[in-house]
C-alpha cells in the first residue's frame, strides 16, 4: 500500500506574462518545495474512492486527486484505487496542497502498478490535472513557464529555513487573477532577475516577488511581511495566489526565534526548510510536520 509525502511549495517569484486564447494566464515562476507535507495513501480497489482528514475538502471528481486517478487509469488500463489524504497543508493558502496531493497520487499509483509510466508520461498526465501538478511530481527548485507545464530545474537557492504564516482568510485564485487583469499592473519580471542573480552566484532574495500579491494589495499580507522582516527574514512574500506568506531565513536559530515571536498571533505558523526533491530517500527520512 504505497504512501507518498505530498510536499507544499512556495513561489519565490510569480510573473504573469500573458494570457492564452482559452483564458489561462501564462506564468513565469520559480517554485521551491518545502518540508511541510500531506500524506497520501493509495491501495488497489474497485472504482475510485477518496477520503480526507479535512471534512471541508471535496472527495468526488472536483478533487484533483480523483482527477489524477481517473487519468492514470485511462492511460494505463489499471483498476481502481482507494485514496486517503491526511492533510497538514492548509487550503486556500497558495502552498499547492491540492496539486501536490494529485502528484502524489500519480507517483503512488505508478509504484502500485509496477511503474508502467515513465516520468515524462507522468508529467504529461499531471499537466492535464492542473497548472502546478507537473512541478509537484519531482519538486525541488525550478522555473515553471506557460501554465506550469514547462519545467527547468534551478540550482543555487540552497538550504534555507522557511517560516510560513497564514492569516485567518483565504484568497480565491480566480478573484486574484481578476484583480490583476482589472488593475492592468504589468509584471515586475522577477523570474529573470532571480535566475540572473543565481547564475552569477549572487543572493537571489532581492528578486523575490509576486505579481498577484501586488494585485491583491492586502494590508494584512503587508503586516505579516513586515513582521517577518522585523524578525530577521532575508525576504518575505505571499506565495501563489495566497493567502500564506513566507519568510526566508539563513539560520536555524533566527528562524526558530521568529517562529516563537509569531506563534499565537496568526492561525497557522509553521517553520520548515527547503528540500531538493520529493523522491529523495534522504529527504523522505527527514520530514517536517507542523508543530502543535
Amino acid at each position: 500500500m504505497p504512501t507518498e509525502n505530498a510536499h507544499a511549495k512556495i513561489n519565490l517569484t510569480l510573473d504573469i506574462v500573458g494570457r492564452r486564447g482559452d483564458g489561462y494566464h501564462l506564468l513565469e515562476t520559480v517554485m521551491q518545495t518545502v518540508s511541510l507535507f500531506d500524506t497520501v495513501t493509495v491501495e488497489k480497489a474497485e472504482g475510485i474512492t477518496l477520503t480526507c482528514s479535512e471534512p471541508d475538502i471535496p472527495t468526488d471528481s472536483k478533487n484533483t486527486c480523483y482527477r489524477a486517478a481517473e487519468l492514470f487509469i485511462g492511460e494505463t488500463g489499471a483498476g481502481g484505487a482507494k485514496i486517503h489524504i491526511e492533510k497538514r497543508i492548509p487550503s486556500r493558502a497558495g502552498l499547492g496542497g491540492g496539486s501536490s496531493d494529485a502528484a502524489a497520487v500519480l507517483r503512488a499509483m505508478n509504484r502500485l502498478c509496477g511503474f508502467p509510466l515513465t516520468r515524462e508520461k507522468l508529467i504529461n498526465i499531471a499537466a492535464k490535472v492542473g497548472a502546478d501538478v507537473p512541478f509537484c511530481v519531482d519538486g525541488g527548485c525550478a522555473v515553471c513557464r506557460g501554465i506550469g507545464e514547462k519545467i527547468e530545474p534551478v540550482s543555487g537557492f540552497g538550504e534555507r529555513y522557511i517560516l510560513l504564516v497564514k492569516p485567518d482568510f483565504g484568497i480565491s485564485t480566480p478573484e486574484a487573477y481578476r484583480l490583476f487583469d482589472e488593475k492592468a499592473l504589468g509584471s515586475v519580471n522577477g523570474t529573470a532577475e532571480f535566475c540572473s542573480l543565481i547564475s552569477r552566484g549572487a543572493d537571489p532574495c532581492p528578486a523575490i516577488s509576486n505579481d498577484i500579491e501586488r494585485a491583491v494589495d492586502s494590508p494584512i499580507i503587508k503586516k505579516i511581511k513586515r513582521e517577518l522582516i522585523k524578525n530577521g527574514a532575508r525576504a518575505a512574500e505571499m506565495t501563489g495566489s495566497g493567502s500564506c506568506v513566507y519568510g526566508v531565513f539563513d539560520g536555524e536559530k533566527t528562524s526558530a526565534d521568529a517562529e516563537k515571536s509569531l506563534k499565537g498571533a496568526w492561525p497557522f505558523v509553521c517553520l520548515c526548510r527547503t528540500i531538493s526533491a520529493v523522491n529523495s530517500a534522504r529527504e523522505n527520512a527527514e520530514q517536517t510536520e507542523p508543530k502543535p
